[in-house]
């Protein structure tokens, strides 16, 4: 397995040359086999143990196993204990999710403060194939089947494409001691079950299995790559992004594509989406109808589906304005000032005849059953919802329409358009311009 491991790191790995390298070390047969194949090719290593003290005295019997190879072997090492079940407990996760967490974060820590290049972890090829049938039962896309990543930023795995056998072989060859992990042989666990139960199954089946599997994760992993490409391609096709932060796609377009929810599968699940039959209702449905996931937002807005932060809608809020008040920031930025003579009138400032306010002034959302007056439409009422009809708002766009009103009275929809019963006239003795932005 040394010979073939030296190739294998000549081959894929050129770029460890130089590099300083912490081991993921826990005691276990994998990490020791690993840290004794790289002790054969002298580069520069240290070792990185945890202990998450889940398995009382064991777990710091694991730790001082650790520790004194380190001493004989004089090997630099870095030891930190958690107390995992706490962690669990304090943010509702799995005891497995909390360790994963503490110790990926303790590493990426150790590669800052200690000026270390990589993380070097010792999955197997045996863990990959556990990783798929999890993924299997579980139901997942196809990057669910694609495996364990060789190398994720940081995170590189070098004996991804040996199997657990391989290594067991080479550590009673080479008389490497290790620790056993006596949770490895409780069933409690879903990957335990896989790994004692179904594995040697197909293994009896195929002796050749491992083999067989990283075949066809290769292929998948190149289909992968192709859905990828074409996603993009799609995307920029279907896709708009907007200046405010929002991701417009067009349904029209969309649908003329076969297996759109496929497409909008690969754009989406970034974003934290899980309720896909919902999605995918949604390019059917009523406009207004959306769909959450914990950040982000999709909204049905007639021939589109936008997305958007979940936060891009401001709750509603009102904001009283004195007189005195010559610019605000929250939730727009307004600025107020009295000028002697108008100029042109645009969607970004207004000016109105100041005796004709009320102070203070209210700064609102629109609420249906508002009504104002349009400017040139002197005497003409119209609900502002139908304004909106007619300037074809977007949902999205409607909710976050901001109006400034003296006592009940519309004075301005904020960057649309004016109220005319506030108007400049002959008799205007101070005009105040009120200016967005």
């Amino acid at each position: 397995m040394l010979e073939k491991f030296k190739i294998h790191i000549a081959q894929n790995f050129p770029f460890f040359d130089g590099k300083k390298m912490l081991l993921a070390t826990s005691g276990g047969l994998d990490s020791m086999v690993l840290l004794h194949l790289f002790q054969q090719l002298y580069f520069d290593i240290a070792i990185a143990h945890c202990n998450f003290q889940l398995r009382g005295i064991e777990s710091f019997g694991d730790q001082n196993f650790v520790q004194n190879y380190a001493l004989v072997n004089t090997i630099p090492i870095f030891v930190t204990q958690f107390d995992t079940k706490a962690f669990a407990a304090d943010y509702k996760i799995s005891t497995q999710v909390a360790a994963r967490e503490l110790r990926y974060n303790w590493f990426y820590e150790l590669l800052e403060t200690e000026k270390y290049d990589f993380i070097l972890t010792a999955h197997h090829a045996d863990d990959n194939l556990e990783t798929f049938l999890i993924n299997l039962s579980r139901g997942t896309g196809l990057e669910g089947f694609t495996g364990i990543p060789q190398q994720n930023d940081k995170v590189i795995r070098p004996i991804l494409s040996f199997s657990r056998q391989e290594i067991e072989n080479y550590a009673k060859e080479n008389g490497i001691q290790w620790r056993e992990d006596s949770s490895n042989a409780s069933d409690k666990y879903l990957r335990n079950k896989i790994r004692h139960h179904l594995i040697p199954i197909l293994k009896e089946l195929n002796p050749n299995f491992i083999s067989s599997f990283q075949k066809t994760q290769n292929y998948l992993q190149e289909a992968q790559v192709m859905v990828e490409d074409a996603t993009i391609m799609i995307y920029q096709q279907v896709a708009k992004e907007q200046g405010d932060g929002t991701i417009h796609f067009d349904l029209k377009k969309l649908q003329q594509l076969p297996n759109f929810k496929s497409y909008l599968y690969q754009w989406l699940k970034e974003y934290g989406f899980s309720a896909w039959d919902d999605i995918y209702d949604l390019a059917e449905g009523q406009s207004g109808k959306q769909v959450f996931s914990a950040e982000f937002r999709l909204l049905k807005d007639r021939n589109f589906l936008i997305l958007s932060p979940v936060n891009f809608v401001t709750n509603e809020k009102e904001f009283l304005l004195d007189k005195e008040q010559h610019e605000v920031n929250i939730p727009l930025k307004l600025s107020f000032c009295k000028v002697s003579d108008i100029s042109a009138v645009s969607n970004s400032a207004i000016f109105v005849d100041e005796d004709k306010l009320q102070f203070p002034l209210l700064l609102r959302r629109w609420r249906e059953g508002d009504y104002f007056q349009p400017f040139g439409m002197e005497g003409k009422s119209k609900k502002v919802s139908k304004f909106f009809k007619d300037e074809k708002l977007s949902l999205l766009e409607k909710e976050n329409v901001w109006i400034l009103c003296s006592n009940d009275q519309i004075v301005w929809i904020v960057g649309m358009r004016q109220d005319d019963r506030f108007r400049i006239e002959n008799t205007t003795k101070n005009i105040l311009k009120i200016q967005l932005g």
